[in-house]
Formats: C-alpha cells, structure tokens, sequence
C-alpha cells in the first residue's frame, strides 16, 4: 500500500500482488492528526486491505513543521566561539531588492551553549572536551525546557570523536532519545550548512516520531505487524526507526513520490526523458528525470537562511497553481501569482466569498473546467467570475473578460514554461528531447501550452493524475545514501584511498537494507565525486567507478562535463575532490502499469456526454466533452475537446491528438510551434508584453547563475557581490538585470555601460570590453566590469555586461581595502575601456598586464572566465527571444517597461 497525505486530501492506492489489481480511496486529510486521515483512508477501501504486506507512507509532517515553524523547542551545544553559526549564515537576502525582511533561527540563542573543545580541520584533536562543561550544559538546557539535543562540533565531518563522546554523557541524563548528531545527519564541509540541517533534524524529530508511533498503532486494528516503510526526499524508502532518528530525511517525501511515478510510468511507455510537472492549488513543482532517473540534489531552502543539505530529489517550485491570483500591478503590467486564493475562500467560482480572480477562475470562464462541477460550488456563478475579472483584469488593461482570462492563463504558462526552462535548458537540456508528464490536480489543464512554449512534443497525462504521488511510495525502492569529505587536490587522492571510503559506504548502506527486511530483487551501488577548482566554492557532481577509482579519469570527466554546462574551459586550474558519495538503492520488483491501463469498463460510446464552447488560442471552439473512465487502451481524441475526469480536466487543443496507451495513459501529441508573426507596428498586448518581460528577466538571471557557480571569489559566489544585466545599445540604460544580483549595480552598470558607449567606438561581434576604474562609472577597483556588444543580424542591439567583485586587483594591500591610501592608485590596477576580447578572442597582452599585478592570478583567471561565460550564455538566450518573438515586438516591450 502506497499512502500520501497532502494538504487537502489523504490518498492510498492498494496493489494485490496475487489478482494483480489495485484499488484507490481519497478521503480528506486530518491536518489535527494525520495518521488519523490515513486510517479513514485504510477503512474506505471495502476489505481490500485485509492483508497488508507493506505500507509505504509519503508524509508531510516535517515539511509542515519546518514551514509552518511548528517544531520543539531546541538545544545546541557548540564548540566555543561558534554559537552564532546558526544565525550569521550566508550573505543572503530575504528580498532580492529592498532592506526589509528578518531571519529567525530555530534555536534561540539562550538554549545554544559552548563548550570547550577543538577538532583542526585535518581531524587532529587541538583542545580536548571538557566533559563537566557538557554536563552543566545539558543540566541548563533541561531547566531552560529544550525537548531535543542537537550535538553540532566544529570540524565533526572529518573526526567525529568529541560529537560520540558528548551523546554518551548525554545520554546518561538526557530524558528521552531525541539526541541529534550533526555528524550523523551530515558529514561534509560547510559549517553552516552542517549546522543548519542538524538543527532542522532536532527540529522535527520529535514530532515525527510521535506521528509515526500513533501511525504505528492505529495499523495494529488491521492486524499489520510489519515494519512501517516511510518515503524519504530522495525518493527512496526506508524503515520508520531510521526515519525517526534521521527525520530531516523524509522532508519533500510526497513530491518525490510524484517525481518516482512520474519517471517509472514514463519509463514504462517508452519514454526515458521526462520533465514532471506537478500543478496543484498554490504551487507548481518540477523535477526533470533523465534516462529514467529523477535528478538529485543536495542543495535546498527550506525557507529564507534555513538550507538542507541532504540528498533530495531535485524539485523546483514556483507559487503558480490554480488559486493562484491575477492582478495588474502599478506599472500596468499583469501578474499572476504567487498569492493564492487558497482552499478559504478560494477562487471566486468556489462560491466561497473569493473576490481576487485566479487560474481556475479564467480556466471556468474559458469553458477549460466544467463551471457546474466546480470544487465545492457545485455550479459556479459564472456571470460573477466574469464581473470579478473585468473588475480586476479586463477594464486596467482595456480587455472584456474572455480576453483578461485568456492573459491571464497565458501569463501563467509562460511563468511555468520558464520554470521548466529553468531545470532544462539551463542546465545543458534540450526540451525537445523530453516529455511533459502532468499530474496533480491542476497540472494536466495547462500542460499542453507549457509544452508547446518549450517546444516538448508530447505530454503524458497518467490514469489517475490526483495519486500520482501515492502510486510513487508503491513504486519506490529502498534507498540510502552516504557522503564522506575530503577537500584536497584529485591528484593526491589514490585508488586505495578512494575505493576504501566508496567501500567502507557502500557495506553501511548494505547492512541497513539487510537489517530494514523489505523484499528487494537486487541491490545497486552507485557512487559520485563532487569536484570543484581550487579557490570555488560550488561543487560540480560527476559519477566515478570503484573499485577501480581513476583520478585522470575522474578529472577528463570533470573538464568534460563543466565545458558543456558553463562554456568555460580551465585547464591550468586545480581540481579539487571535495566528497566521495555513495549511493545504495534496493530495487523492489517491478509492477507493470499495464494494470491501469485495463482498469476501464465503460464503452466508448457512453464517453460523450455533452458539447460545449472552449477557448482554445485566441477563440472559440464547439468542443467534445469526453468522461476519462470511458476511454479505452488505443482510444484516439482529437481536438478540439475536453476530456473530464474526478480529479483533473485535460484540454485537447485543436490540431493535437491524444491516444490512450496499454498503461491508461493519454499521451498528447503537441504539433511544432510556428513562428510568431512580425508584424510592421509596435502595437503590444497585455500577453506579450508580460511575456517578453518574463522572457528577459529570465536571460539575466541564467547570466547571474552561471557567474555564481562558476566564480572562485567568495564574494562572489557566497555573498552574492555581483550582478549580470542587459543594457540599451544607445543610452546604456537597464532593460532587465539577475534578480540574484547585488542592487548597488542596477545603477552603477548603466554609468559604466555609458562610459564604453562615449569611449569605444570601435566595437565588433565578439568583442568584450573590461573596466573597473572608479571614474568611468565603476564604484571601486576590486569590482570588475565586462560589457560584450550585442549584435543581432549584424546590427548592435544590446549590451551584456556584468559586475564580480574579485578578490584581488593589486594594490598595497590583499584585496584592495587600505585604510592608509591616500590615492586610488594606491588602491590595486586601474582598467579604463579595454578589449578584453577581440573577435571572440582572449587578448594575451591585456590578460598578462591583469594577471602580473594581481597576487593569485590563478583564481582570478578563474573569475575572468566566469564572467565571460555568462555573457556567452545571456547572447545566446537573447539571441531566441528574439528569432521568436522578433526585433521590433522586443523593442516594443523594452520601451514600454521603460515607460
């Protein structure tokens, strides 16, 4: 039995593995008591779970508590002088532009105590512990009402000793066994990342625990007495003792469940490159599958400075979702999310005193969604959506109600189209390569526009869209993973070593699948290099073999794939092995979906049930109404139509075509996307103009990103001292600028794209212009600016430029900051307007003058290159927008923005 408990509903889908059928409940969830939501669940499936093997469960508890800040109160003991680790963190913001914002940690700073003790970074013990220290410690945070202990050392990854140690004393007076480890949860580098997600760990422990005992005894009323299986965030299973103690595990568990049916099942139909979108009320989740594995990451936020750091599937979320609410904003621009209307009062067509139109709302008054099935309004009041939306849409941007709806759901699947671009194009993907799997509640009604925007040819609808999620904890292997750090130069690593550690992590993880007693029909170890050049801070993963570990290998495979994502060779750099990772997965057997597929029994003919006017691109279309539990394996649709089911609606747009296939699922065909027409005028809609914005603001970003992770400047890729943008060709004005980037430079990037239009008139296709002389627009000469003319059909259209300040530009001082300089000569190498780049390529003289008064040119070699890759990637994504949408549409936008 596979169960996941969302928001709103509880799902559980029963598999018999002896008739090799499956029954599905949905019951509401019981936020108060979930286990309780799950028994409802259990007792609504009529006798079908009157033996239960297994139960894996998907839950949302720690997630909730991290999110909604519901979790125990907390102690840390600490090495002394780190206390405050929790709370300096990174040079973040809680908003890309602005001062406001706050930061609250999980554990205050009165129940964070130090003790005297001291591991050095190469493991050796420089002050022992102080024992009695951790004894009056634990005494005081006990008085002060801590639940949860959370044991956190400096330099615990490499040596884990003095951490063992103090749980020992601890629990000898500690009065129950929520005792967290930082080394237990993670053991790698990163002081404030280690101490962040063994702080979320203690956080939820508890809670968890106490859920899954309830959970655990409630089962016992269907005389289950195997061990509860828990899906964790890397979409793996494991038992609910491990899942107790390691609860920070099981943190995004439900959307990983999705992302594993999504793959599976895809997987199944022949389809191994997947792009999973999940669209429910209030967000929109992603996960890209590639050759039929979700990828993963260890790098997430659970909220603003709160990151974890443990293996998860990679999912990216948006808040766009069928709640999501429409507004034109003070400039006249419409906006689309992130707020939502929610489940109270909802959208306006759920009759529930929703005023603020959204998604579902421009969806009903589109004929796209039923109005006399509508969530919890029975028929919805389609003349008040309609007034509701030209109140609020249609009268600001001149539009009646059908085209301020029709905007809005165009705004909406661009935002989700980008997303999606986001984990595919910009990470190297091609999305023509890949097909759009849709679930969730939301997720099949919009699929077919986000794939014809991304140019993906077919969309995969499953049978049951709602249960993805729970259909993926019955599909889910037993999975555990392992990290050990290193940090030192790949070339002095050796195969004995490396093979040891992969070994040594690979029989953990065998041990434990042996000791949870799950039925797996074989064992697969996987194991990763996470590699950096020396002086970056982000680390770029890369598969390895061992045993039989190869350092030259591991490093072609490093320069390989690094040149295929950023562009940037760096074959004089250092490569660093940072962590050996190793991954233990215990397949379970498979289960075919072709089950789904034979579910159907009613006919064809009876599918029908009705006509109605759907918009479909710009107008409307008499669409066929077809009931989804009619639909026969080989059943073709064409559209236009609609397709209605209990728990989503499907459009079939004209000119697509969908067929059922032996696994029930309805696979879309999306035709190519034409061209947009160019038209001779300026003339704009509300569509395009928030488009094309969209489209813009999304070039900048990808440019901020790839300077991020490929910098070697702390500043840089830590404190975010930096900024990328694009610049008018004649007035260097702004036109759209990352919004991770530092808001100094919104303004001092035009001063400077200025000064090279007044002192370079000598600019071709590729060449690149660098400065950092204060009096040619720049703020100091530690920030370094490259500006790259932007040709588009021979003619200059743009500029590209960039700020990083590096770490080093000369001067009398390390880093340039000299309280005693009199002179800004004094001060490092001053750079006017040079060519950095002539015709695409690098001149020598001007890089050896930078490199022969910088003190680590190596590094900075390193930033120069990361610059330049971001202008190489904003030209090429500048470069489509405009062959799609054309030269004058564009500047049409650009100007209005300016407006």
């Amino acid at each position: 039995m596979g169960i996941d408990v969302g928001g709103t509903f509880t799902d559980v889908i029963c598999y018999d593995q002896e008739s090799r059928r499956f029954h599905v409940a949905k019951v509401p969830s019981t936020p108060e008591d979930p286990s309780r939501g799950c028994v409802d669940a259990l007792n609504s499936l009529d006798g079908s779970s009157a033996t239960i093997q297994a139960i894996v469960h998907g839950t949302t508890v720690a997630t909730n508590a991290i999110i909604e800040r519901k979790g125990v109160r907390c102690g840390l003991i600490t090495t002394r002088g780190f206390r405050d680790t929790l709370e300096l963190g990174r040079r973040t913001r809680p908003h890309a532009w602005g001062l406001t914002g706050s930061f609250e940690p999980l554990i205050p700073r009165d129940l964070r105590l130090e003790i005297s003790e001291r591991i050095g970074a190469d493991g050796k013990v420089v002050t022992p512990l102080a024992e009695a220290e951790v004894r009056e410690a634990l005494k005081k945070l006990l008085e002060n009402g801590a639940e949860a202990l959370v044991i956190h050392f400096l330099h615990s990854y490499v040596n884990p000793e003095h951490e063992q140690r103090c749980a020992e004393i601890a629990r000898a007076s500690w009065p129950n066994p929520y005792i967290t480890l930082g080394s237990r949860v993670l053991r790698e580098i990163r002081e404030f990342e280690r101490v962040s997600t063994a702080a979320l760990n203690g956080y939820v422990q508890p809670i968890m625990t106490r859920y899954l005992s309830r959970l655990d005894e409630k089962l016992k009323v269907f005389d289950f007495d195997n061990e509860l299986l828990v899906m964790q965030g890397n979409g793996g299973m494991t038992s609910a003792n491990v899942a107790s103690e390691l609860a920070v595990q099981t943190v995004m568990s439900g959307p990983a469940a999705g992302a594993i049916a999504a793959g599976t099942i895809a997987a199944q139909a022949g389809y191994n490159n997947v792009i999973s979108c999940d669209m429910g009320g209030t967000s929109f989740d992603l996960t890209l599958i590639r050759d039929g594995v979700p990828v993963t990451t260890t790098e997430k936020d659970m909220a603003y400075s709160l990151p974890l750091r443990v293996p998860l599937i990679d999912i990216h979320t948006i808040g766009a979702g069928g709640g999501s609410i429409a507004r034109v904003n003070e400039g006249g621009l419409l906006e689309v999310g992130p707020e939502s209307a929610g489940a109270y009062p909802g959208p306006v067509s759920y009759g529930r005193g929703g005023s603020q139109p959204t998604v579902t709302d421009a969806n009903v008054l589109l004929g796209r969604i039923n109005a006399e099935a509508i969530t919890g309004a029975g028929v919805a009041d389609r003349e008040h959506v309609r007034a509701c939306m030209e109140e609020s849409i249609g009268r600001p941007l001149a539009l009646d109600a059908e085209h301020a709806a029709a905007a809005v759901l165009a705004v909406a699947n661009n935002q989700m189209a980008n997303a999606a671009r986001m984990i595919s194009v910009e990470k190297g993907h091609d999305p023509r390569e890949f097909v759009l799997f849709a679930f969730g509640g939301a997720g099949p009604l919009h699929a077919t526009e986000i794939a014809r925007e991304l140019s993906v040819p077919k969309v995969i609808v499953p049978r049951y869209p709602g249960i993805t999620s729970a259909l993926g904890c019955v599909l889910a292997d037993v999975r555990h993973d392992y990290v050990h750090s290193l940090h030192r130069p790949l070339g002095e690593i050796s195969s004995k070593e490396a093979d040891a550690i992969c070994s040594q992590q690979s029989a953990m993880g065998l041990d434990l699948i042996e000791r949870e007693d799950v039925d797996v029909s074989r064992i697969d170890v996987f194991h990763e290099a996470d590699l950096l050049y020396r002086g970056q801070s982000h680390v770029f993963r890369v598969p390895v073999e061992s045993p039989g570990f190869d350092s030259n290998r591991v490093r072609a495979s490093f320069q390989q794939l690094y040149r295929q994502h950023f562009d940037i060779d760096l074959p004089e750099m250092t490569a660093v092995l940072v962590s050996l990772r190793t991954t233990v997965i215990g397949r379970r057997p498979a289960i075919s979906m072709t089950i789904v597929g034979s579910a159907n029994e009613r006919s064809m003919s009876k599918s029908m049930t009705d006509r109605r006017p759907v918009w479909f691109q710009g107008e409307w279309f008499d669409s066929r109404i077809l009931q989804r539990d009619a639909l026969q394996p080989g059943t073709v649709v064409e559209g236009p139509a609609i397709v209605e089911q209990i728990d989503t609606t499907i459009p079939i747009e004209p000119g697509c075509h969908a067929e059922v296939d032996e696994f029930g699922n309805l696979v879309v065909t999306v035709p190519p996307v034409t061209e947009v027409a160019v038209t001779d005028d300026n003339s704009l809609d509300a569509v395009t103009l928030a488009v094309i914005q969209n489209g813009l603001n999304q070039i900048a970003s990808e440019m901020d990103l790839v300077h991020q992770k490929t910098s070697f400047s702390p500043v840089i890729s830590e404190a975010f001292d930096r900024s990328n943008g694009i610049y008018d060709c004649r007035t260097g004005q702004i036109i759209a600028q990352g919004e991770l980037g530092l808001p100094i430079f919104l303004g001092v990037m035009q001063s400077t794209t200025e000064a090279v239009i007044q002192h370079r008139n000598d600019l071709e296709p590729g060449d690149v212009v660098i400065v950092n002389d204060p009096y040619f627009g720049g703020t100091h000469l530690m920030d370094v600016k490259m500006v790259k003319p932007f040709f588009y059909k021979d003619r200059l259209w743009a500029y590209l430029s960039n700020t990083g300040h590096w770490s080093d530009t000369g001067g009398m001082v390390p880093g340039g900051f000299c309280a005693s300089a009199t002179d800004v000569h004094q001060e490092g190498l001053r750079l006017p307007p040079v060519k950095l780049l002539r015709g695409g390529e690098i001149c020598h003289d001007v890089v050896d003058i930078i490199m022969h008064n910088i003190r680590v040119p190596e590094e900075r070699m390193g930033d120069m290159r990361a610059q330049l890759g971001a202008l190489s990637v904003g030209e090429q994504r500048l470069t489509a927008l405009l062959d799609k949408y054309g030269e004058q549409k564009v500047s049409a936008v650009i100007s209005e923005m300016r407006r």
